[in-house]
């Protein structure tokens, strides 16, 4: 059976090129970079450049970094790393539709009595800028909207958001998980003051991330204990996805403009034929202000989990939403926040593609989408043909 994957926004598989960059230090580099024997000092370089590659393709310099374990750990360390270091319970000032790792560590904030503030989105998915400006308050300490949604792919508009909070000397951290390697991430031009990224969407392995923490910034530690990242985050470095992910920003930086227009087409292809094929078919998300590689669609009178188990049986791997929320019944927070309908919620799939999809794989998926949806409809009481 074809197996063609379509979930790129769950994780990503490692690159060969990444892979093979990370073999000498699986057979004989095994060194802690922070010795300084012989052994720390084999290693040391290569995990210099690494980070120099890292810090490249976001526009920093790699004292601007705090190596993470996941984009997780990096939206945690930056928002807790604000709220504790504030030493004063203060405003914090998030969207409806951020990532879980965003939502629930502010949840718990408030718990320890940070008020936080929840901003809605228009029907394309977008926070408006004036929203922002209008929500701060004289104790607010942080605004955290993302950059790009891992759900439908709509972008925000970082830099009006972040010159609304800097207006009133508000410190702006955005989630920009989804967004490396899909488009252009220049935190100096958009002016963020922390960033949080992750490796295994970029086609790294999973384990490693990355905090972008802009010079002047006071942050709590998240984790203590020894003097790695420059007595930011204790642990031993984690070589071998340091490498990984260094090498995975080089390849995403060489071929970005190549790997957009692909994935665009290949987009655009899915998109055009199940709106050729399909009836009753609703995009979720902004049409054109959005990444290149997702797509999030609704197939009215069809439950979203049992297409994804029809499609799965023919090979085909998609998502019915965010694979944090996977064996969660409720409809997708993000949809719901959007304004759109439950039941068009419960019928939404994502297809996130990636670089190792082909025009071939896309045509399949077209060949089986039409009949699976077809299938579930017949069966169900709200379908009139």
């Amino acid at each position: 059976m074809r197996r063609i994957y379509l979930d790129n926004n769950a994780t990503t598989p490692i690159h060969p090129d990444v892979a093979e960059s990370i073999r000498p230090f699986l057979n004989g580099l095994f060194g802690n970079p922070s010795s300084t024997h012989f052994a720390g000092r084999d290693v040391k370089g290569p995990y210099d450049a690494a980070r120099a590659a890292i810090a490249a393709m976001i526009g920093a310099t790699t004292d601007a970094l705090v190596i993470t374990s996941c984009g997780s750990e990096a939206n945690n360390h930056a928002i807790k790393g604000i709220a504790y270091a504030a030493r004063s319970k203060g405003h914090i000032i998030t969207s409806t539709v951020e990532h879980p790792a965003v939502l629930n560590v502010c949840r718990y904030l408030e718990t320890q009595g940070f008020p936080v503030t929840y901003l809605p989105v228009d029907g394309l998915g977008l926070v408006d800028p004036d929203d922002v400006r209008d929500a701060i308050r004289k104790d607010t300490i942080l605004v955290s909207i993302m950059y790009a949604n891992n759900e439908t792919g709509t972008v925000m508009p970082i830099r009006q958001i972040v010159e609304a909070a800097h207006e009133k000397g508000v410190p702006v951290h955005s989630d920009m998980v989804q967004a490396l390697g899909k488009i252009a991430v220049d935190l100096k031009g958009l002016g963020v003051d922390l960033a949080s990224f992750s490796g295994h969407k970029v086609y790294a392995p999973k384990g490693v991330g990355a905090l972008y923490v802009r010079e002047g910034i006071a942050l709590d530690n998240l984790i203590h204990g020894g003097h790695q990242e420059e007595g930011r985050r204790a642990g031993t470095e984690n070589v071998i996805g340091i490498i990984a992910f260094g090498k995975a920003c080089e390849l995403a930086g060489a071929h970005a403009e190549e790997h957009t227009a692909r994935l665009e087409a290949l987009r655009s292809r899915l998109l055009d034929g199940i709106l050729d094929r399909i009836d009753d078919v609703r995009l979720n998300g902004h049409p054109t202000q959005r990444v290149p590689n997702t797509l999030n669609l609704s197939f009215e009178f069809v439950e979203s989990e049992s297409l994804l188990f029809s499609l799965d049986r023919k090979g085909i791997a998609v998502s019915a939403g965010s694979a944090c929320s996977s064996g969660s019944n409720e409809p997708s927070h993000v949809l719901l926040a959007m304004g759109i309908p439950g039941p068009l919620c419960q019928s939404a799939l994502r297809f996130s593609l990636g670089w190792g999809n082909t025009e071939e794989e896309i045509d399949y998926v077209l060949e089986v989408l039409p009949g699976a949806v077809g299938r579930l409809r017949e069966m169900s009481p709200f379908y009139r043909k």
